[in-house]
């Protein structure tokens, strides 16, 4: 069986995933020659597991030294010291970031985008709203915001491994405009010089190089809100449709981040990431051999019957909800976590209390994506 499928040509891959929990856990995958990784102990093992890392992008000489800057830079892309020194940027530039206005920027959307009272709430909400609100939390002009907004789905590709030379071309001209866009809001930054200052002098390195650090990982959370931040309002909105509501017509904030928070455990929007062994590992009586790659099936582990009881079952009153994978383990787990879900907490209960919300078609389509469950479009209708 080959643990690599496109989300797209897969009606329930759940129940593929827990086939392999309880058959294979631990499955080496010949066809694709990787190591795919179900249950959730053997998940988290590898995600705490240093000499498990992430892997290297091959060499690509016709990358412009901006797109080399972004992903040399980036704290989800890096190991050891590097990766210590980037996730430290990223979490100051995180614990400045200011959180208010998502209601305003939600109002916006609406009134933009809505016609006939029907609204794509993917293209219309879940593409912008994430990324405009870490732009506007860092004071970027509308100008700015608008070309990163139109060229985020295309500026993406940086994160893909493997490009085309015409990716690589596109990649090329929007980088360098969004990194130079970049750096000019965060030199404004009220802490920017005590941000230099403490990397520094904590890692004794340039201020010129804490900068490209800062850019690249401020980059980073508007890669990560768009990728994420989108699957996760699309996915929380259909569980919304799809489980009874206890409240019926009262709408309430807690319980909608509870449910929030269980869509992240129970229909994540990322299902897997990748890692690289670069020492021999030792794993269910199984040895992974040295540079041999290993798949993380995030999403098989938040629905493991050993940690998450009645797991093939939406429960947002469950305990331990908040153990599910969907933002890693270990020294790489995503910083994103509680603004994603006060994100996704914040926009449902905004819509829910403005709007008389139905939901308009049957199943969701899904992106061509392998890592990654993401629905095309979802169109509501809003009174």
């Amino acid at each position: 069986m080959s643990s690599l499928f496109l989300q797209s040509e897969v009606k329930n891959p759940y129940t593929i995933y827990q086939k392999m929990i309880k058959e294979n856990p631990v499955y080496w995958d010949e066809t694709n020659k990787i190591w795919a990784i179900y249950s959730y102990e053997f998940c988290v093992e590898i995600l705490k597991n240093p000499d498990a890392q992430i892997p290297a992008f091959p060499p690509n000489e016709k990358l412009n030294e901006y797109v080399l800057k972004i992903i040399a830079n980036l704290a989800r892309l890096s190991d050891g010291v590097q990766h210590m020194v980037a996730k430290e940027t990223a979490t100051i530039l995180f614990s400045h970031m200011k959180t208010s206005g998502i209601q305003l920027l939600l109002e916006k959307l609406f009134q933009k985008n809505s016609v006939l009272n029907q609204i794509n709430w993917v293209d219309s909400i879940c593409k912008k709203l994430p990324v405009l609100t870490v732009l506007k939390s860092f004071d970027f002009d509308e100008e700015d915001c608008l070309f990163i907004i139109e060229n985020i789905a295309v500026f993406l590709k940086i994160m893909q491994p493997v490009k085309t030379d015409e990716e690589v071309e596109m990649l090329n001209d929007i980088s360098k405009k969004i990194y130079l866009i970049t750096e000019k809001h965060i030199r404004k930054l009220s802490f920017y010089e005590s941000l230099l200052d403490k990397i520094s002098s904590s890692y004794t390195i340039s201020k010129e190089a804490v900068v490209s650090i800062c850019v690249s990982n401020l980059i980073g959370l508007i890669i990560q809100s768009y990728d994420a931040g989108r699957g996760l309002l699309s996915n929380s909105l259909l569980q919304f449709f799809l489980k009874e509501n206890p409240l019926q017509n009262q709408i309430d904030k807690t319980w909608i981040e509870k449910m929030v928070i269980e869509t992240l455990r129970f229909d994540p929007p990322i299902h897997n990431t990748r890692r690289v062994a670069v020492a021999n590992i030792e794993l269910n009586g199984i040895t992974i051999k040295k540079d041999d790659l290993i798949l993380v099936v995030l999403a098989a582990a938040n629905r493991d019957p050993d940690h998450f009881g009645n797991s093939i079952i939406f429960d947002v009153k469950r305990e331990n909800n908040n153990e599910h994978l969907t933002f890693g383990a270990g020294g790489h787990m995503c910083l994103a976590k509680y603004f994603s879900v006060q994100l996704a907490t914040e926009a449902l209960y905004y819509l829910f209390t403005h709007y008389k919300v139905s939901l308009l078609g049957n199943e969701a389509e899904y992106e061509p994506m392998i890592n990654a469950r993401l629905p095309k479009a979802i169109w509501i209708s809003i009174l």
